[in-house]
């Protein structure tokens, strides 16, 4: 099991000209070690979506990796889009699944089937061409440069310790550049970026 920066770090290391999504628990993480114009927090009455609007972002821009952060809590709301990932055919598509057990900033409610879903697994069974699990922090850091830069579509399952993230305000109060703006705001400058 991975702390928090342990899984993000390498990736805000290592990452280059790819576009983060990040939704739920990572976010505020996310945005504590990242403040590029290609970070776009999914977090706005969009629980479940990140990985569709993630989908959207690659198929828009097919010459550039899109990496999205999501939750284990999210993902199983929206299962079937392992299915429309591959059927795209989006190569440029780096899914992480960030596996708490919990809907974190809603209240801390466990995720159904929580540490029995074989998430690297289950993306295979969809079609995916790679689905890997860490639970190493070395050798996840290890990973990382490949899995941003291998063509996917690719899903990495990496269980992370429960943290303590509340609600996003979109508000003045948050220390990331891309929460303190609203989601209209942030999502027009974005789209300039790409």
């Amino acid at each position: 099991m991975l702390t928090r920066d342990e899984l993000l770090g390498p990736i805000a290391h290592y990452r280059t000209d790819q576009v983060v999504v990040t939704t739920m628990s990572v976010t505020r993480p996310w945005g504590r070690l990242s403040d590029h114009d290609l970070d776009f927090a999914s977090a706005d009455s969009a629980m479940g979506h990140a990985a569709d609007l993630a989908l959207g972002v690659a198929l828009a821009r097919p010459d550039r990796m899109v990496v999205c952060l999501n939750g284990d809590g999210s993902m199983l709301m929206s299962l079937g889009t392992l299915a429309t990932v591959v059927e795209s055919g989006a190569r440029n598509y780096l899914l992480f699944v960030v596996d708490n057990g919990t809907f974190e900033i809603t209240g801390h409610q466990p995720v159904p089937g929580s540490g029995a879903i074989d998430w690297a697994g289950l993306a295979r069974a969809m079609g995916f061409p790679r689905g890997v699990r860490h639970d190493d922090p070395v050798a996840f850091a290890a990973a990382v440069p490949e899995l941003l830069t291998t063509p996917g579509p690719t899903l990495v399952h990496v269980p992370v310790e429960r943290g303590a993230e509340g609600p996003i305000s979109r508000s003045a109060r948050e220390e990331a550049r891309y929460l303190r703006s609203s989601l209209a705001d942030w999502s027009r400058a974005f789209r300039r970026s790409f």
